[in-house]
């Protein structure tokens, strides 16, 4: 009893002895390398159990037979568990190397640097799967490398459109400014006879300009940060009356038909602010008044779908508008063919409608028909918790 007592001990002094030393020794080299730390970490245990059979064997508690056989059991573990140590080590290795190619690559993205495309993309059949854990971060650094991609696009698209507003500002905003310069010297000099024409057509400029600095202020607005304007209650079937009756006038000029459809017992109640969705509706129908000729028809529908969402769709009959001008329809200043984007105006009223309808949490959409095209805008319904007390 009293030597088994003592082997324990010694067992128990060896093993700490070499935990002792083990720790002194990855501190060192906390800095090092992981594969040393590795190769350090699963060589200890073996270097432990060593450690206690030499102390055993010199103090004879050990035959000199049983201590070779163990000695060799532990030099063959010495062996595999190095061998182990330096597989995994060098996969982590690897992954650590893809792991910092990947986020350089995040930080030329981030620099403007030319795309050159994700680790081990060529050849993608030779890439080795890495451990879960740093699979998980790759992934995750993909994802946001192709989201700031997505970012750094939507930020060139949004360059692109304010270089194109500001010149097809500069051009509808140079030519009634010539004419209402040529009004003005005219009138000074004399030489304009028809005195309460020229201020008519001065006044009529005038108001041309003003709406195009209006449509400015909304469009700024609506691409802002959201306000803190209180939502309401409003009947879309109302305020869908109350604009086409409103373009009523302005369609008879333009010789179109206006055709209206809503639903006899659903006044198609939404939360919104009721001036700003007035616009956009009112946007959208001056839009298919202007491309429609004359003779055409328009309808104007509203309906209630089955997921319980407000549908408004204008349907014109303006020939269509080619597919590859379909993405850029609500871009803002966007002008396409000049049939469809030549009449006056900055080209700012469907920009401003998209920016209202998704500022009520909507989606707005356009398409082709057989005659013209259909904007179809789509509003959430209004949820009894969502009422205004």
């Amino acid at each position: 009893m009293r030597d088994l007592l003592l082997i324990i001990g010694l067992t128990l002094g060896a093993c700490l002895g070499v935990g002792v030393l083990g720790a002194v020794l990855l501190r060192a080299i906390r800095g090092a390398s992981v594969r040393y730390q590795v190769a350090l970490a699963t060589a200890l245990p073996v270097l432990a159990v060593a450690a206690t059979v030499v102390i055993n064997v010199a103090l004879m508690f050990l035959s000199a037979h049983d201590s070779t056989v163990i000695l060799l059991a532990l030099g063959i573990a010495f062996v595999l568990a190095l061998i182990g140590g330096w597989l995994v080590t060098r996969r982590l290795s690897l992954g650590s190397q893809r792991l910092e190619d990947t986020v350089g690559l995040l930080i030329s993205d981030s620099q403007g640097r030319p795309d050159q495309g994700l680790p081990g993309a060529a050849g993608a059949g030779a890439v080795r799967p890495l451990p879960v854990e740093l699979a998980r971060v790759e992934q995750e650094l993909a994802d946001a490398r192709r989201t700031l991609a997505a970012a750094r696009e939507r930020e060139r698209a949004a360059e692109q459109a304010r270089r194109e507003l500001v010149s097809f500002m500069s051009h509808d905003l140079r030519t009634p400014l010539a004419g209402l310069r040529a009004l003005a010297e005219g009138l000074e000099d004399g030489v304009i006879t028809d005195v309460p024409g020229a201020l008519q057509h001065f006044r009529a400029t005038v108001g041309r300009m003003t709406m195009m600095v209006d449509d400015l202020f909304a469009l700024s607005r609506v691409q802002g940060p959201p306000e803190p304007k209180q939502l309401s209650l409003v009947s879309l079937s109302e305020l869908v009356g109350d604009v086409t009756s409103e373009a009523e006038a302005t369609a008879g000029t333009a010789g179109v038909r206006l055709d209206l459809s809503l639903p006899e017992r659903d006044n198609l109640a939404v939360l919104a602010r009721h001036d700003d969705l007035s616009r956009a509706l009112a946007n959208l129908l001056s839009n298919a008044i202007r491309h429609t000729e004359p003779g055409q028809e328009i309808d104007v529908s509203a309906e209630r779908a089955e997921d319980g969402s407000i549908r408004v769709a204008v349907r014109d009959a303006c020939g269509g508008i080619p597919d590859a001008h379909l993405d850029r329809v609500f871009d803002t200043g966007w002008r396409g063919s000049p049939g469809r984007g030549s009449a006056a105006g900055a080209g700012l009223g469907l920009a401003i409608a998209r920016g209202v309808v998704e500022s009520h949490r909507g989606e707005i959409s356009v398409s082709n028909t057989g005659t013209g095209c259909c904007f179809q805008v789509t509003l959430p319904r209004a949820e009894p918790a969502d009422r205004p007390s």
